[in-house]
C-alpha cells in the first residue's frame, strides 16, 4: 500500500489543524494505521494508532485528549486531528500502516511495514 499524507502547515500556539493519511489500493480496511512524527533533532517517535478490526486508537501521553485518530475505510483515509496545538508539536508527522500490529508493538516504528513521505506542522508561540 502506497500512503500519501497532507494538511500539515504552519499555525499558532492553540490552533487546530487536520492531517490526512490517503492509501492506495482496495485493502485499506486490512491494515493498523498509526502516526509518528519526527522534530528537528530527535528520533522519530509514536503519536496515535488506531486497529484495523476494533477500531480501539491509542496515544502517546503527551498528545492524549488535544489529538484524535480516526479512520474512514470508504475513502482508505486515516486522519489526525490535532486540537489545541504546542511549539512543542512542530515536527514532521508520518502515517504508517502495518498488517500484522500488535498492542505491544505500537509505539515501534519498526512494526509497521508502510509509511508516507511525511507532512510538516510548524506550531508558533
Amino acid at each position: 500500500v502506497q500512503l500519501q499524507a497532507s494538511g500539515g502547515g504552519l499555525v499558532q500556539a492553540g490552533a487546530s489543524l487536520r492531517l490526512s493519511c490517503a492509501a492506495s489500493g482496495p485493502t485499506f480496511s486490512r491494515y493498523s494505521m498509526g502516526w509518528f512524527r519526527q522534530a528537528p533533532g530527535k528520533e522519530r517517535e509514536f503519536v496515535a494508532t488506531i486497529f484495523r478490526n476494533s477500531g480501539n486508537t491509542y496515544y502517546a501521553d503527551f498528545v492524549k485528549g488535544r489529538f484524535t485518530i480516526s479512520r474512514d475505510n470508504a475513502k482508505s483515509t486515516v486522519y489526525l486531528q490535532m486540537n489545541s496545538l504546542k511549539p512543542e508539536d512542530t515536527a514532521v508527522y508520518y502515517c504508517a500502516g502495518s498488517s500484522s500490529l500488535i498492542l505491544s508493538t505500537i509505539r515501534n516504528s519498526r512494526h509497521y511495514s508502510y509509511w508516507g513521505q511525511g507532512t510538516l506542522v510548524t506550531v508558533s508561540s
